[in-house]
């Protein structure tokens, strides 16, 4: 097979491409590195079936030769990104999306849209099902992903409906795991970060509001699953193990050996005040489920961290110290 990821230099389109490559699939990995980074695919260069370039996808697209997959994951996923690049973001959710779609179209590809649980917005059904139509705020911070992310789902559904293109949405739900930035803005990373560097553990809000967080390794066997059938969706790609904000800075504090305190700064605007997955459908037609348990998962996540050394300023201040398991 041979495959195209969009943001493949992305945390999610690094282990895309690394599975895909190790399925014996050819992959052509498209990204503008805006946010992605080349070191996610350090490890795979010497692979003769990878191609990586450079692109923004807002532009032409073009991918001489054949291609039966077309895995749509160019986007910014943080909101510290999203929201420090509005007009990108907005723009890659219905340009790139539309240009993708056109390059499954011209090869007769299969395409793979990753949508997000954000489509759900502040959710006033819990746990949310593939059904539930949102409850989003389309002039608030965060819309420039959420409503992104919407519009992306309706011209998929549209280029399946009209030009019976083989389409398929997946709605991802909070993934975490090695390769994530360390100051990403994500609460998961932050707090490894925090709890590694002996630092207060800034948690928005009350803490009571919850996420249901998914190991990447799961997310993308489910992810791949879908690429693998013919099936629209969209489905829920999520762990369904719901935690609040304080004991998932606990439960990575207890990991880390950490002493760090616990720090209660605002909460964000439209900040979600519930968030877990109805995984049934994914169950039933993909035979998916999570496999990798919350703590085991976040185990590997700390440890990976670890092992980074002091991590790095993204504004050029000096290197953040590492804490009570440097080396671990």
């Amino acid at each position: 097979m041979r495959a195209v990821v969009t943001g493949g230099a992305g945390f999610l389109g690094s282990y895309l491409c690394e599975k895909l490559l190790e399925r014996g699939s050819e992959v052509v990995c498209m990204d503008s590195f805006l946010t992605g980074s080349p070191r996610n695919l350090e490890h795979l260069l010497d692979r003769p079936q990878l191609h990586i370039v450079e692109c923004d996808l807002t532009g032409f697209v073009h991918v001489p030769g054949r291609v039966d997959l077309v895995l749509h994951f160019a986007s910014a996923a943080s909101p510290a990104d999203y929201l420090r690049h509005p007009i990108e973001t907005l723009k890659v959710g219905s340009l790139g999306t539309l240009h993708a779609l056109g390059l499954a179209k011209e090869k007769a590809a299969r395409f793979v849209l990753a949508s997000t649980s954000e489509v759900y917005g502040d959710p006033l059904e819990h746990p949310q099902r593939e059904t539930y139509w949102g409850n989003v705020n389309p002039v608030g911070p965060r819309s420039v992903y959420d409503e992104a992310k919407r519009f992306a789902e309706s011209l998929t559904t549209a280029y399946r409906d009209s030009h019976g293109i083989d389409t398929g949405i997946v709605r991802i739900f909070n993934t975490y795991g090695p390769r994530m930035r360390p100051f990403d803005g994500r609460a998961i990373p932050t707090f490894v970060r925090q709890a590694l560097a002996g630092e207060p553990m800034t948690v928005t809000g009350d803490g009571s509001q919850t996420r249901s967080i998914c190991y990447v390794d799961d997310t993308v066997e489910g992810i791949l699953r879908m690429a693998g059938s013919d099936f629209a969706g969209p489905v829920n790609i999520g762990n369904p193990d719901e935690l609040t904000m304080v004991e998932l800075a606990e439960l990575i504090r207890d990991l880390a050996g950490s002493s760090s305190p616990i720090a209660f700064i605002d909460r964000p605007v439209d900040d979600p005040r519930v968030r877990r997955p109805d995984t049934r459908l994914a169950a039933a037609v993909l035979g998916w489920r999570p496999q990798v348990g919350t703590e085991e998962g976040l185990r590997r996540t700390v440890e990976w961290f670890a092992r980074l050394g002091p991590f790095e300023r993204p504004d050029g201040g000096p290197p953040v110290g590492a804490g009570p398991k440097r080396g671990g």
